[in-house]
């Protein structure tokens, strides 16, 4: 064909260099091979590419309706053969990072948008859910990257970093009343007749246990579910102050308020990856990016 990526080369060197000399220089072959390869290229288009008829090759009307596509190919190119060798040097094709619904995952994205630049061909899927769900995709392999607000304790088969931290707050309907819940609601305990609104898996051995209170519950895998359930009085919740902020505002919700304690769990948000796995190029920039100022913890 005419327009192999060889002869596309060759065309853009002879537009940019103005001529088939000083083209023959740049891409250090001999004058006259270069205006053969383009009189091939004519030869087979059916219609000039250059004007000799000056000094300069000048690009003929054809030429110039070509050369946008030519140098988007070029470019495509380039980058096809960059991540060629990136992914001979360690790049994970496709990175995958599962979100644990409701926590901010600002500084994540803002993290893949740098490597989105410097590896514009990787894949990225982000997969949002519950934190039971994330903790599984996570340890069956499925993701490399996991962002959740982790629990007490320390699983031996992961390795993390902390990344922020996440306070969860309960709260319930401001205009109608919750099931169950008591009209002089004074301690925390006073919840535990009443419904609560859990987002995570129905297995409550997996769930953060200090977010368990009541003994009546409905599990939801969104904290968007949640929240519409609340509003509506279907139960009470707790969930990430980032995600009431405007329901609180807007006076669709209210913070619950106790005698005996403060209103409020805060949980470490922690970026998870498994020890038996190697971490690759793109997630070791992900975490090198995301607490650039800390050492890693293994």
């Amino acid at each position: 064909m005419a327009l192999s990526s060889d002869s596309i080369e060759l065309f853009l060197a002879v537009v940019d260099h103005g001529s088939f000399s000083a083209a023959a220089r740049a891409l250090r072959r001999v004058p006259s091979a270069v205006s053969m390869g383009i009189a091939n290229i004519e030869a087979e288009l059916g219609y000039p590419l250059f004007d000799r008829s000056h000094r300069e090759a000048t690009p003929t009307p054809q030429a110039l309706a070509l050369l946008p596509h030519a140098r988007s190919v070029a470019s495509r190119l380039r980058t096809l053969q960059v991540h060629a060798v990136e992914l001979s040097q360690d790049l994970e094709s496709t990175l995958t990072i599962a979100i644990a619904t409701g926590i901010s995952a600002d500084e994540l994205l803002t993290a893949l948008t740098g490597i989105g630049d410097r590896h514009p061909l990787l894949r990225v899927h982000l997969l949002t859910l519950p934190p039971d769900q994330v903790r599984r995709a996570l340890h069956e392999e499925r993701a490399d990257l996991a962002l959740l607000a982790m629990p007490p304790g320390v699983d031996r088969e992961e390795a993390f970093v902390h990344v922020a931290d996440e306070r969860f707050v309960a709260v319930a309907s401001a205009t109608v009343d919750t099931a169950g819940l008591p009209t002089e609601l004074r301690r925390l305990e006073d919840l535990g007749g009443s419904r609560q609104i859990v987002v995570d898996g129905p297995d409550d051995a997996v769930a953060d246990a200090r977010h368990l209170v009541s003994d009546n519950r409905w599990f939801v895998d969104s904290t968007e579910a949640a929240l519409g359930l609340v509003e509506r009085g279907a139960g009470w919740a707790n969930l990430p102050t980032a995600v009431v902020r405007d329901a609180v505002a807007s006076g669709r919700i209210r913070t619950l308020e106790f005698d005996n304690v403060t209103n409020g769990i805060t949980a470490p948000v922690h970026l998870v990856w498994l020890r038996r796995r190697p971490v690759r190029r793109a997630a070791g920039e992900v975490i090198a990016l995301m607490r650039p100022s800390r050492p890693v913890r293994r």
